[in-house]
């Protein structure tokens, strides 16, 4: 896993050591309005990203691939994390504080992050599931090309009743996803 740079942000791999600063932004309330809540403490942050840098399940079926997303002027203003099952597919999530929403941070940063999933890890599907209520990350999604996925193919991923799944696949040169 590498660090991953764009115009407007540089991807770092997540570790334990980034637990204080993400403990300030991820503790921001607007983050929470559609669904979970605040880290409980420093220390459990720490402990969390402690298992995510072991970069894999316990079984080992899925990689977790976890960045922090720092600006240029140093700060940190979220992260943007890719679970890559066996079958190739990706789950992708992100998290921004909300004083870097509406700044194209968040669409850059999971955009660098797809094509490093395409390109590094083969991964030619892609899904988000959300709170179908979050409209800024559907937004973003739809920009991104994410539509939603046709209910079947949802069902695998176990979504809420309140909850959306998002798909983008992609195409290679000889036209099969």
């Amino acid at each position: 896993m590498r660090s991953i740079s764009t115009s407007l942000c540089t991807l770092e791999p997540l570790v334990a050591e980034h637990a204080h600063e993400m403990f300030r932004v991820l503790s921001d309330p607007a983050i929470y309005e559609f669904e979970n809540e605040p880290p409980v403490s420093e220390e459990w942050l720490a402990n969390r990203y402690r298992l995510l840098e072991t970069r894999e399940s316990r079984d080992g079926a899925e990689r977790w691939l976890n960045w922090v997303v720092r600006l240029p002027a140093g700060e940190l203003a979220g992260y943007v994390q890719a679970t890559v099952l066996a079958s190739g597919t990706s789950l992708v999530a992100y998290e921004l504080n909300s004083r870097h929403w509406r700044q194209g941070i968040g669409g850059s940063a999971v955009t660098a992050v797809l094509e490093e999933l395409r390109s590094s890890y083969a991964t030619r599907t892609f899904v988000a599931v959300l709170k179908a209520a979050n409209y800024r990350s559907m937004a973003l999604l739809r920009a991104l090309g994410f539509s939603p996925a046709p209910q079947l193919q949802a069902a695998e991923f176990g979504p809420d009743a309140d909850e959306r799944v998002m798909l983008m696949e992609v195409r290679t040169s000889e036209g099969a996803a």
